[in-house]
């Protein structure tokens, strides 16, 4: 049987954190080649003179979230991948990134605040699919971005080896 169980689930020490840290971003184009090994991603090839570009986040503010979509009827399962990111200020570069962002399929990374790495539009990328610019209204309001990348894939997001990301960072 192809789809047989393999494991269980055994509850563990209470010791993971939510949030995110941050994530890297690179036009979905521009990596030809991904290795995945005991499915955990070791090698992201990148086009020549490429990089994923990091984007740091603010504390308790990012996230990203995934939905299986299963239909018995059509014996179909799809998994939504959806990144919410806040950045804060108001600011023409960031302004004029958030352009470049929108016009692209991209594939993301994210860092979680356990320290794990989680690829995200592996198969298919991710779009922008909204978000709003806000100066706020009380001093203490958020001045900034917030920003909704979207993804359909047909695994969940798989761990990428952290020893692997700064050689990402580099074209």
């Amino acid at each position: 049987m192809p789809c047989a169980l393999t494991s269980g689930y055994t509850l563990d020490c209470k010791d993971a954190i939510g949030g995110l840290k941050s994530v890297l971003f690179i036009e979905f184009k521009n990596v030809t080649a991904i290795t995945v090994t005991a499915n955990v991603v070791t090698t992201i090839t990148k086009a020549a003179a490429k990089t994923f570009y990091k984007y740091e986040l603010a504390k308790e503010t990012s996230q990203f979230t995934e939905t299986v979509t299963a239909s018995a009827q059509n014996g179909t399962t799809f998994y939504a991948q959806s990144l919410n990111i806040i950045l804060n200020k108001l600011q023409t570069a960031i302004r004029n990134e958030i352009l470049l962002l929108a016009q692209n399929n991209l594939m993301a990374i994210a860092e979680d605040k356990n320290g794990n790495y989680w690829l995200l539009g592996r198969l298919n990328g991710l779009d922008i699919s909204g978000g709003t610019a806000q100066t706020g209204t009380a001093s203490g309001d958020r001045n900034g971005y917030e920003l909704t990348f979207d993804g359909q894939e047909k695994e969940l997001a798989i761990q990428v080896a952290s020893g692997i990301i700064a050689g990402l960072l580099t074209a």
